[in-house]
C-alpha cells in the first residue's frame, strides 16, 4: 500500500509539473539532457539516436553524490537494482540478471574473466570510483557487441583521460573524505601533465572503511570493515593529426574483506577475502583515415590479472582453510568503423581473449599448523580462449535509423588432466559456440518525440566456474559438471522518449525469454561437512518481463527532479516457481539546485517488498522468512566552490535512520550518518 502511494504522488506531481507554464526558462541552466552514448553501438551516438535503452553516469554526478564505491554509484541509474552481498562488494541487477549473465567492460576491455560466479559477485568494486570518467549502461542488449555474458546487458566504465594543452601544465588534485562514525576515510592525489602533443594522468587513493553502521535496530555491523589501495596511470601520445597511442595501468587492491553474513548467521568465527586484487594494463593504437573502408581503426592489448584469497574458520573446528584463486587474461581487440555513406556504416572486428588460471587450497591444523594441500575451487592450470568476429551496421532512412548485426564466439576450454576430480586421467575440453544477432530501429514521430524497438539474441557460455567448481559456494557445496552448453536469451524491448532542452522522458517494455539457463541440482542423500551437495545443469527456461520509467525536468532555471521507477517480473517455468533473486519494485525521486558554484539535492530511494520467492530463496540466510521488505530511504547532498580549485561538499544519508536492506544482500544499508569532502586543484 506504502508503495502504491508513493507512485500516485510520483506521477501526480510529474503532471503537475509538465501542466505548468514555463516556456521562459531563460538562458542561464547548467543541466544537460543530451548523451553521447558509445556502448550500445560501437560508435559515438546521441541518446535521443538510440534503439536501445540506455543510461549514463557522468564524473560530475559522481562527485555531487560522493558515493561511496562503484556499484554504490550505480544504484541511482534507471534499472540498475544493487546487491551487497558484503560491505566490500556490490552486484549490479540489470533486467533481473546479475554475476556472470551481465558484462563488465573498462574502456571497452572484458572485465568478466572465466572464473565469474553465477549469481551477485564483488568485482565491480575492484574498480575505483576516483578513477572514473563516466559509466554507460545498456539494457537487455550487448551479446552482438561485445559477446559473451550480456544477457542482462552491459556496464562499461570509462576511465579519466588526461587531457592536452596548446601550453604546458601542470594539474594536481588532493581529495580528502571523512564519515561519521569512522565508516570510511579517504585520500585521493592525482597529477596531471598536459601538453600539445602528450598527455599523463597519475592517481592514487588510499582508503580505510570502518565497520558498517546500520539503521536503528541493526547498528554496528562487525565486521564489515576493510582496506583498500588503488593506482592508476594514463599517457596519451599524438602521433601525428589523425592517430593517438594510450598506455594505461590500474591497480586495486583490498585487504581483510569481511563476508559479514558467514559471521553472523553460519557459524564462522573468521570468513575474509584477503587479499581481493585487480590489475589491467593495455596499449591501444587509434587512427582515423580518410578511406571510407577504414575511416577509424582502433587496436588494443591487454593484460589483466586477478587475484583472489579467501581465508575461513569456523568455530569449534579443528581446520582452518586457505584458498587461492589467481587469473591472467591477455586480451587482443581490433575494431574498425567503416562509412561506406551518408545512410550506411558499420564496425566490424575480432576479438580474442586468453586465460589461465591458478586455484589452490590449504587446509591448516590450528593446534598443530599442519599444513595440507587440497584441490583448488577450480582446476588448477585449467586454460580458456575466447574468440569472435562480429560486424554491427548502422542505417539511416530519414526519420528512421536501424541498426542490426551479427556475432560468431567460439570458446574452447581446457581442464588438465592431474585434476583429481578426473577418475580417468584424461584432459576435459569444452568448445561452446554461438551465433548472436540483433536488429533495432527508432523512428522520430514528431520533433522530440520518438520510439524505438529492439529484438536482441544473447548467450553465456559455460565458463571454468560452471564446469569445474569444487567446494563451498555460498551455502552449498558444488561438484563439477563437465557437459554444459551455452545459456541464451532472446529480449524484445518496445520504448518511447520524450526529449527537449529542458525535459528528458523515457518509457520502455521488455520480454526477455531465457532457455538452456544453468542451474544447480541437489544431489540426494549427499552431503560434504554438512553442506548439500550440487551439480549444475542446463536445465531451467524462464522469461523476465517489466517496465522502466525515467523522468528528468529542468522546472526552472536552476532547479531540476529527476524520477526513476523500475519493475522485473520472473518466472522459473521449468521448476513452475519465481526465478531466484529477482529485485522488487524500486526507484529513485530527486530534486536538486544547482548554479555555477554552489547545489543542493534531496534524494528518495525507495524498494517495495519482495515476497514472491524461489525455493532457493527461502533456503537463502541471507533473505528473511517472508521475503524482504520495503523500505524509503532520503538523503541530502550539497557542494559548494569556495573559490577556483577549492571545492566543499557534505553530506546527510538516511536521515530518518531506517533499518533497510536490499533483497537478496548480505549486510543492512547504511543509517543515519554524515561524510564531509574536499577536493583541492593547484595548477
Amino acid at each position: 500500500m506504502r508503495l502504491l502511494i508513493i507512485l500516485t504522488m510520483q506521477l501526480f506531481s510529474i503532471f503537475s509539473i509538465l501542466a505548468q507554464d514555463h516556456s521562459d526558462h531563460g538562458t542561464d541552466t547548467i543541466f544537460s539532457f543530451e548523451e553521447i552514448v558509445v556502448t550500445s553501438t560501437r560508435k559515438s551516438t546521441a541518446q535521443k539516436n538510440l534503439p536501445y535503452s540506455a543510461a549514463v553516469l557522468k564524473r560530475k554526478n559522481i562527485d555531487r553524490l560522493q558515493s561511496r564505491t562503484t556499484p554504490e554509484a550505480l544504484s541511482g541509474m534507471t534499472g540498475v537494482f544493487v546487491q551487497k552481498t558484503n560491505h566490500g562488494g556490490g552486484s549490479a541487477f540489470i533486467r533481473g540478471l546479475t554475476g556472470n549473465q551481465t558484462l563488465t567492460m573498462i574502456d571497452g576491455i572484458r572485465l568478466n574473466n572465466p572464473t565469474f560466479r553465477y549469481g551477485p559477485n564483488q568485482y565491480l568494486n575492484t574498480i575505483d570510483q576516483y578513477n572514473i570518467a563516466k559509466i554507460e549502461l545498456v539494457k537487455g542488449s550487448g551479446s552482438v557487441q561485445y559477446g559473451s555474458d550480456a544477457m542482462g546487458g552491459v556496464i562499461q566504465v570509462f576511465t579519466k583521460e588526461p587531457e592536452f594543452s596548446d601550453n604546458d601544465r601542470l594539474i594536481t588534485r588532493l581529495i580528502g573524505k571523512a564519515m561519521t562514525q569512522n565508516m570510511e576515510y579517504t585520500g585521493r592525489a592525482e597529477l596531471e601533465y598536459q601538453s600539445e602533443r602528450l598527455s599523463v594522468l597519475v592517481g592514487g587513493t588510499l582508503r580505510d572503511f570502518g565497520d558498517l553502521v546500520g539503521g536503528d535496530t541493526s547498528g554496528f555491523q562487525s565486521p564489515s570493515g576493510y582496506n583498500e589501495r588503488s593506482f592508476n596511470a594514463k599517457l596519451k601520445w599524438k602521433l601525428g593529426t589523425n592517430s593517438m597511442l594510450t598506455l594505461a595501468h590500474q591497480y586495486t587492491g583490498q585487504y581483510a574483506v569481511p563476508l559479514y553474513h558467514k559471521i553472523k548467521l553460519e557459524n564462522f568465527e573468521t570468513y575474509f577475502f584477503d587479499p581481493q586484487i585487480r590489475a589491467l594494463s593495455y596499449l591501444r593504437f587509434e587512427s582515423e583515415n580518410d578511406h571510407r573502408l577504414l575511416k577509424k581503426i582502433s587496436f588494443t592489448s591487454s593484460l589483466q590479472n586477478s587475484k583472489e584469497a579467501r581465508k575461513y574458520h569456523k568455530i569449534n573446528a579443528d581446520n582452518r582453510f586457505e584458498e587461492i584463486d589467481v587469473v591472467a587474461t591477455v586480451g587482443h581487440t581490433f575494431d574498425v568503423l567503416s562509412i561506406l555513406s551518408k545512410r550506411w556504416s558499420f564496425n566490424s572486428g575480432i576479438e580474442h581473449y586468453y586465460s589461465k588460471i591458478g586455484s589452490d587450497r590449504s587446509q591448516i591444523n590450528i593446534n598443530t599448523e599442519e599444513t595440507t594441500g587440497l584441490r583448488g575451487l577450480y582446476p588448477d592450470q585449467a586454460k580458456s580462449h575466447n574468440f569472435s568476429i562480429y560486424s554491427l551496421h548502422h542505417l539511416e532512412f530519414n526519420h528512421l535509423l536501424v541498426e542490426g548485426g551479427l556475432r560468431y564466439n567460439f570458446f574452447s576450454h581446457k581442464i588438465p588432466n592431474d585434476d583429481p576430480f578426473l577418475a580417468d586421467g584424461k584432459n576435459i575440453m569444452v568448445s561452446p559456440s554461438s551465433l548472436v544477432a540483433n536488429l533495432a530501429g527508432v523512428y522520430s514521430i514528431a520533433p522530440h518525440h520518438s520510439i524505438f524497438i529492439s529484438y536482441s539474441s544473447g548467450y553465456r557460455a559455460p565458463n571454468i566456474d560452471d564446469l569445474g567448481t569444487l567446494g563451498l559456494v555460498d551455502f552449498r557445496y558444488e561438484v563439477p559438471a563437465y557437459e554444459l552448453s551455452p545459456e541464451k536469451s532472446y529480449t524484445t524491448e518496445l520504448g518511447y522518449r520524450w526529449l527537449t532542452d529542458h525535459l528528458n522522458l523515457g518509457v520502455s517494455l521488455f520480454n526477455m525469454r531465457l532457455t538452456d539457463l544453468i542451474s544447480r541440482r541437489r544431489l540426494d542423500d549427499q552431503q560434504v561437512n554438512g553442506y548439500n551437495v550440487y551439480i549444475k545443469e542446463n536445465s531451467q527456461n524462464s522469461y523476465i518481463r517489466g517496465f522502466e520509467f525515467s523522468f528528468d525536468y529542468q522546472i526552472i532555471n536552476h532547479w531540476l527532479f529527476k524520477s526513476t521507477t523500475t519493475y522485473t517480473y520472473g518466472q522459473n517455468k521449468s521448476a513452475g516457481e519465481p526465478m531466484r533473486r529477482i529485485p522488487p519494485l524500486f526507484g529513485r525521486n530527486l530534486l536538486s539546485y544547482q548554479k555555477t558554484r554552489f547545489s543542493i539535492t534531496l534524494e528518495h530511494l525507495y524498494a517495495g517488498k519482495q515476497d514472491r520467492l524461489a525455493k532457493g530463496d527461502m533456503e537463502d540466510n541471507r533473505i528473511p522468512v517472508g521475503g524482504t521488505p520495503g523500505w524509503t530511504t532520503l538523503n541530502t547532498y550539497s557542494d559548494y566552490l569556495i573559490k577556483n580549485g577549492l571545492t566543499l561538499r557534505l553530506g546527510l544519508q538516511n536521515l530518518f535512520n531506517s533499518d533497510y536492506r536490499y533483497h537478496g544482500s548480505g549486510i543492512n544499508g547504511v543509517g543515519r550518518s554524515a561524510w564531509v569532502a574536499v577536493e583541492v586543484e593547484i595548477g
